[in-house]
């Protein structure tokens, strides 16, 4: 293993891997019990070191030029800094990243980059902003995703799902059409079985020595059957679950008996009374996992198929088609919120004050919205604000937002006062951080 694993690091995961004692104090009644260790998804050092490893390495990609860190840096609080980013065909990292002259995108990836705080919580139902991969007992994986019946067995969790999207992504991951293997195995729709685009990316990893031994080690298994993707995806969620959990922030300590004070404790009681923020933003997740039209702006080119001329993106609607879905999106965790901006789905908002006041008011917000978004510098981008541009649109957009509640300047100061309490710095800096090096030799984004 060519990154030595220090102990200390490892001790500063106990909690991670349940070592941690049991939770202080009851919560007060009208907060949320505190998260526990049996609230989190139960992983060993070795699949973590080895997620740490795989999560840095861009040999997932196809053309071998980016890793999951690309978009998902601890620099940039697990996201990649910019409104809406770019994938494939950009060069160096964060607000930072250009086209690549000799490799250029074809569009900016459509949605802002989530953060990964507390993504290993068993809370988390569902992922993505429309919930297209959600926890389903009723079939044989366990999952609904967009692969239907093609979806294979062996993924550990929802968290490990996740990871097969962006491998397959022509513009987060996979490349471009004729650009490598792995593009040219998704284009033609050859994603499981043998020689599917899963199979190929494993393989590369799998002929590294240096990762053979480490799955050896992490998952025994693989000795006799040899290394799949879905062994990769469950050591990255593993990685992601341990690196980023994110319950020891003032907030959290709240919770287990250590109670707010000041412009904290304000924006608290507003928060969970009469602000009425927690209707969505509940429990200890800070999140019902459900959808709500709130009329964040969008901006980008939406989520559209290829072949269609428009550029919205109609949220949770375009997974379920029901109309009443119009414009909905899951509600985000909020853990480390201050350093996770831009925000919205889009990341409209490059000022989360601003962002708040808005989302408070309601639908009407969108008349006065400030265009303030960080995007690259892409002049083959579709038109940023086509949809905010066009009166129709913002009128759609509006009328499926409830009525809002305009917040007053002393209101907007306590919640954000509040938002503050819920900085961890110990999952904002991560645990085992970036590492120097990675098995394939590639260059690791720092």
């Amino acid at each position: 293993m060519r990154n030595r694993i220090v102990l200390g690091v490892y001790m500063g995961l106990a909690g991670v891997f349940g070592m941690a004692g049991t939770a202080g104090p009851a919560a007060a009644q009208d907060l949320p019990a505190p998260f526990t260790d049996d609230d989190f998804l139960t992983v060993t050092e070795a699949e973590v070191a080895l997620g740490q490893l795989l999560f840095y390495d861009p040999i997932l990609s196809g053309n071998r030029n980016i890793s999951c860190a690309t978009c998902h840096h601890p620099r940039f609080a697990t996201g990649d800094g910019v409104s809406l980013g770019l994938g494939e065909g950009g060069k160096g990292l964060g607000p930072d990243r250009l086209p690549d002259p000799a490799n250029m995108p074809e569009q900016l990836i459509p949605r802002n980059a989530p953060p990964l705080f507390n993504m290993g919580a068993r809370a988390v139902t569902v992922l993505f902003a429309d919930g297209r991969i959600e926890a389903d007992p009723a079939r044989p994986s366990g999952l609904r995703t967009p692969m239907e019946d093609e979806m294979v067995a062996g993924f550990a969790n929802l968290l490990s799902a996740q990871t097969m999207f962006p491998v397959l992504s022509q513009d987060e991951m996979a490349g471009h059409y004729q650009e490598n293997d792995v593009s040219q195995a998704v284009r033609q729709g050859f994603i499981t079985g043998e020689n599917g685009a899963w199979d190929r990316i494993a393989d590369r990893v799998a002929a590294i020595p240096a990762y053979a031994e480490m799955f050896h080690s992490a998952y025994p298994g693989t000795t006799r059957r040899g290394i799949a993707f879905t062994d990769l995806s469950n050591a990255i969620a593993a990685f992601v679950s341990a690196e980023w959990r994110a319950d020891d922030s003032a907030f959290d300590r709240a919770l287990r008996g250590e109670p707010l004070t000041g412009a904290a404790a304000e924006g608290q009681a507003l928060f969970f009374g009469e602000a009425g923020c927690s209707a969505c933003h509940s429990g200890a997740l800070l999140s019902d996992m459900g959808y709500h039209a709130t009329g964040a702006p969008q901006l980008g080119p939406g989520k559209g198929e290829r072949f269609e001329r428009h550029q919205k993106d109609i949220g949770r609607m375009r997974v379920t088609g029901r109309a009443a879905d119009a414009y909905a999106f899951r509600t985000p965790p909020l853990r480390n919120v201050l350093q996770t901006g831009p925000w919205g789905h889009a990341g409209a908002h490059a000022d989360l004050r601003a962002f708040v006041d808005d989302h408070a008011a309601g639908g009407r917000a969108l008349e006065h919205y400030a265009r303030a978004a960080i995007l690259p510098a892409f002049e083959g981008a579709k038109p940023v604000w086509a949809v905010l541009d066009d009166p129709a649109q913002v009128e759609e957009i509006e009328a499926a937002v409830p009525a809002g509640r305009a917040l007053a300047p002393e209101e907007l100061d306590a919640l954000m006062a509040f938002l503050g309490s819920l900085t961890d710095e110990v999952a904002l800096k991560g645990r085992l951080g970036v590492p120097d090096t990675v098995p394939s030799g590639l260059p690791v984004e720092r």
